[in-house]
C-alpha cells in the first residue's frame, strides 16, 4: 500500500480496479483547512488522462507492473507476433496493444512489452529507431540552412516530415516518443 502524501511521478497504484500511472503531482498546504495532493493520472491500459486530489492519508495498492523485452516476428493482418527472446514463447497481440508502437518498428525488432497481472496492454519501441524512407520528394543538395521539411513515408507507412535535403532509400533516426525526425543515418 501507498499513502497519496508518497505519490511520485512514474508510481503505479490500483484506484477503483484500474491501474494508474501518476503523470505529475503537486502538495498542496492552503492557508486555511487541510492539505491535498492534487495529481494528474494515466490510465496504462487505455491511455486516459485524469485529473484528481486526495488526502495525503489515503491509501491505495501499489500496482506491479512487468516489462519483458520480445521480439517483432510478424503479422499476419490481424494479429502481431512478439517472441520471448529467453523462452522462445510466442505472444500474439491484437492492433488496440500495438497501436502507438506499430508505426516505429519492423521486423526482428526488440521492444518492451508491459504486463499487469500476466497480461500485455503495451507495447513500447526503442526511443531511437533507425528506419529507410520509402516515398518522399527528390531531395536539394546543401539545402541544410533552412528548417524546411517536406512530407516522407517510412518503411513501417508512417508520415513524418523531413529536411529537404533527405532522399528516397535514405536510412533515418526517429524519436519515438514524438514521432519526429532526428538525424540521417
Amino acid at each position: 500500500m501507498i499513502m497519496a502524501g508518497d505519490f511520485r511521478k512514474g508510481v503505479t497504484v490500483e484506484i477503483d480496479g484500474q491501474v494508474w500511472s501518476i503523470a505529475d503531482f503537486q502538495h498542496v498546504k492552503p492557508g486555511k483547512g487541510a492539505a491535498f495532493v492534487r495529481t494528474r493520472l494515466k490510465n496504462v491500459v487505455t491511455g486516459a488522462v485524469l485529473e484528481r486530489t486526495f488526502s495525503p492519508t489515503d491509501k491505495y495498492p501499489k500496482a506491479h507492473i512487468e516489462n519483458k523485452e520480445m521480439e517483432y516476428l510478424y503479422t499476419d493482418g490481424e494479429l502481431y507476433y512478439f517472441m520471448d527472446v529467453e523462452t522462445f514463447e510466442q505472444l500474439p497481440l491484437n492492433y488496440e496493444q500495438v497501436e502507438d508502437a506499430i508505426n516505429f518498428i519492423v521486423e526482428n525488432m526488440h521492444v518492451n512489452i508491459r504486463f499487469f497481472k500476466g497480461n500485455a496492454f503495451s507495447v513500447e519501441p526503442p526511443n531511437f529507431v533507425e528506419l529507410e524512407i520509402t516515398e518522399t520528394e527528390p531531395g536539394f543538395k546543401g539545402d541544410t540552412a533552412t528548417g524546411t521539411t517536406k512530407p516522407a513515408t517510412l518503411q513501417t507507412g508512417y508520415k513524418i516530415n523531413v529536411p529537404l535535403f533527405v532522399n528516397q532509400g535514405d536510412r533515418i533516426r526517429v524519436d519515438t516518443r514524438t514521432g519526429e525526425y532526428m538525424e540521417r543515418v
